[in-house]
């Protein structure tokens, strides 16, 4: 028998080390031999891709999987604890997070270890415990003058495991390196696979950053020899893939057909995929944005997406999931507050008319009025019957470039934002209320990616100056100088807004615009 995998270079954190069982390392440790090649195939067929995009090439509607788009088929039944998700919450792996989560009155409940976790090997390995507990309702928090444990029927749980593209350092197969998707899948399915059967739901998974069906049709591979690894059946798992790379809005029937088996739906993850839109077509100096507060769900291209979405998850008898709503209560400015809720109301209105399924929220204080708006017009748990069959999308229409202006205000909003995103994630913290918003790493990818673009094309602004690296440079030293008069030399000093600016300054200003900021973050944190 081959060793399993082993955890490196750090300690499990005190208590985590029943969710870290020798029995949980074997799985991932097959899972790695078996399929970490062809992560790493995958991975060099994106940039083969990019390579393509950048030579002026633009991304299409595939024409060898033609048959699959035009073919008459469908998704595998869904499980009934799944057919109603009106209303997700979703948060990191945090105790707290996880059991107000599930207490929230959101239908399901995604659990990340992805874009609103910064991933040290303290979250990491204290978020599989955490999520070892919650599935067998022992998990619990004794705060000052408070407990927090789970109601009797808290939210269904799914759990996004972080893309293809990222490694876990902390755990090595016969020395290598093994792709972070794979440990925090297997250790999650083997420590509750079969327990979530045995209580009548089952496990299920939200799979982000795909590119390609050849990377959903991985997955499904992965969901297969794990399920037979366990005695489950084909089909026990569920998975939501969010659609969120410009690649993939032209392949959603292929990544479906690709799971089809286990495929439960797609998601709009829109923030990401106005990223995934700067990067895919970076090249192109025809492509620049406006500022990215005014690149919204109106916008054609976002409007382009999200009905085409609808139309090909209700085609194929899967769900249409909405994005995110990120605003936070504003508690001490109640006139503020009514016009946040007022906008997220209007997007959720807005979502519902074109047939999804459901909406993310990202906190417990949105669920009620998210709820409200998809119960007024639901007649059922969901609107699969809602075909869209009026919904036309060509090429041109998800590759129409936004319209707006680019400002002053804009690119300082962008370094900013992405200065202080960037600061609490090498802090260990990835999910940041900023400014009436809980952010993630999306926002801070836009931030970055668009200042870049910004600079590498020569972009504008509405007064006409010009975006340069000097101008960048100095707005980030003003950044990083009002943070310290704001926090005061005690707070600041605890930070790491110098090892953030720096990272920023090289992310901005570098020759070629970096995959993902996430990968050369991770190298700065334990």
């Amino acid at each position: 028998m081959q060793p399993a995998a082993r955890t490196t270079t750090a300690p499990l954190p005190p208590g985590c080390e029943p969710a870290w069982s020798a029995a949980a390392l074997e799985l991932v440790g097959d899972l790695a031999r078996r399929f970490a090649p062809r992560v790493a195939a995958l991975l060099a067929a994106r940039r083969e891709a990019q390579a393509a995009w950048d030579a002026g090439a633009l991304p299409d509607f595939l024409g060898d999987t033609a048959e699959v788009r035009r073919g008459d088929w469908r998704v595998a039944p869904l499980p009934r604890d799944l057919q109603d998700r009106r209303v997700e919450i979703t948060g990191p792996v945090d105790r707290k997070m996880i059991i107000n989560a599930l207490n929230s009155g959101a239908n399901v409940f995604m659990a990340d270890f992805e874009d609103s976790l910064s991933p040290t090997w303290e979250n990491v390995a204290r978020g599989q415990h955490d999520l070892l507990e919650a599935v067998a309702g022992t998990i619990r928090l004794e705060a000052p003058g408070k407990v927090y444990q789970l109601v009797d029927r808290p939210a269904v749980l799914m759990v996004r495991p972080r893309g293809w593209h990222l490694p876990e350092k902390h755990v090595r197969v016969d020395g290598e390196v093994v792709p972070a998707a794979l440990v925090d899948f297997g250790v999650f399915f083997w420590n509750n696979a079969r327990a979530l059967v045995g209580r009548g739901t089952g496990p299920y998974f939200y799979l982000p950053k795909l590119q390609d069906h050849r990377e959903a049709a991985l997955w499904d591979d992965v969901f297969r020899f794990a399920q037979e690894r366990v005695g489950l059946p084909v089909g026990t798992v569920k998975a939501t893939v969010l659609i969120e790379t410009l690649p993939a809005a032209f392949q959603m029937d292929e990544i479906l057909h690709a799971l089809r088996e286990h495929a439960a739906g797609l998601n709009c993850g829109r923030w990401d995929y106005i990223f995934s839109t700067i990067k895919t077509l970076r090249a192109h100096p025809d492509r620049v944005l406006p500022d990215r507060a005014q690149v919204g769900m109106t916008q054609p291209f976002m409007r382009a997406y999200t009905q085409l979405l609808v139309r090909t998850c209700h085609r194929r008898g899967a769900f249409a999931m909405g994005g995110m709503a990120a605003q936070i209560p504003i508690k001490d400015d109640p006139a503020k507050n009514e016009l946040a809720l007022g906008k997220v109301g209007e997007d959720k209105r807005r979502e519902v008319e074109d047939g999804h399924d459901g909406t993310w929220v990202a906190h417990p204080g949105l669920v009620p009025l998210a709820r409200r708006v998809f119960d007024e017009r639901l007649t059922g748990p969901n609107q699969l019957a809602v075909l869209r069959e009026d919904v036309r999308v060509a090429a041109a229409d998800l590759l129409a470039t936004p319209t707006g202006t680019r400002t002053e205000a804009g690119l300082r909003q962008n370094i900013d934002v992405g200065l202080r995103y960037v600061e609490s994630w090498l802090r260990g913290q990835g999910c940041v209320p900023l400014y009436h918003l809980m952010e993630d790493a999306a926002t801070a990818e836009i931030s970055r990616s668009q200042v870049w673009q910004w600079v590498r094309h020569q972009a504008r602004l509405d007064q006409g100056s010009l975006v340069t690296p000097e101008r960048v440079e100095a707005l980030i030293a003003e950044e990083v100088a009002r943070a310290e008069r704001e926090l005061g030399p005690e707070r600041f000093g605890q930070g790491r807004f110098p090892a953030a600016a720096d990272l920023l300054r090289r992310l901005c200003l570098a020759d070629d615009l970096a995959d993902f900021l996430t990968l050369p973050a991770y190298e700065l944190i334990d």
